[in-house]
């Protein structure tokens, strides 16, 4: 693409940033139009506020990490009924970490008394977590903690230009109330 077709599809605003960024460092190429790499890193940088900021909440409130709430979640929708139980790789895939993350995960929390491992009675090589009376009453206690973090989080959010239009996709998202 040339530049004379670059400046085309830019905004005047656009082409005058991207001019100071060349005359800045001459080495520098003019920085692209808007497009998916910018949705991508606003979204990315959505991400991120928020969970730090229900990071902080739960580690001062509840002495639990996101990914920590996040599996004791995830476990405690678990029910009796077909396909009721998750096998390690499905919590892993729920919670978006690695395999033995996730295993190190479970072991800790585990050790803290808030889940218990079982063998799957059907497949003996199966391990199926549960999530102990512990566990469910600290994510009782946690969750208001955690959805106020949320909301606080998507609040500050909507007031940076860039991150607004995602707040309204994330809250268009949640169902009535």
């Amino acid at each position: 693409m040339t530049q004379q077709t670059r400046q085309k599809q830019e905004t005047p605003e656009q082409a005058e940033a991207a001019q100071a960024t060349a005359a800045a460092d001459p080495g520098c190429p003019p920085a692209p139009a808007p497009g998916l790499a910018q949705g991508w890193c606003a979204l990315s940088a959505l991400h991120s506020r928020i969970e730090s900021h229900i990071e902080r909440a739960l580690q001062a409130g509840h002495d639990l990490s996101v990914r920590e709430f996040s599996v004791l979640n995830v476990l405690s929708e678990q029910h009796d009924g077909p396909g009721g139980h998750l096998r390690m790789h499905q919590v892993a895939d729920s919670v978006v970490l690695s395999q033995s993350a996730t295993t190190r995960l479970v072991t800790r929390l585990e050790e803290r008394g808030l889940l218990s491992r079982y063998l799957c009675p059907d497949d003996r090589r199966g391990i199926y977590t549960n999530v102990t009376p512990d566990g469910l009453a600290l994510l009782v206690e946690a969750r208001p903690t955690h959805d106020g973090a949320l909301h606080e989080a998507l609040q500050d959010a909507a007031q940076r230009p860039e991150l607004a239009p995602l707040v309204t996709a994330v809250e268009t998202l949640a169902p009535s109330e």
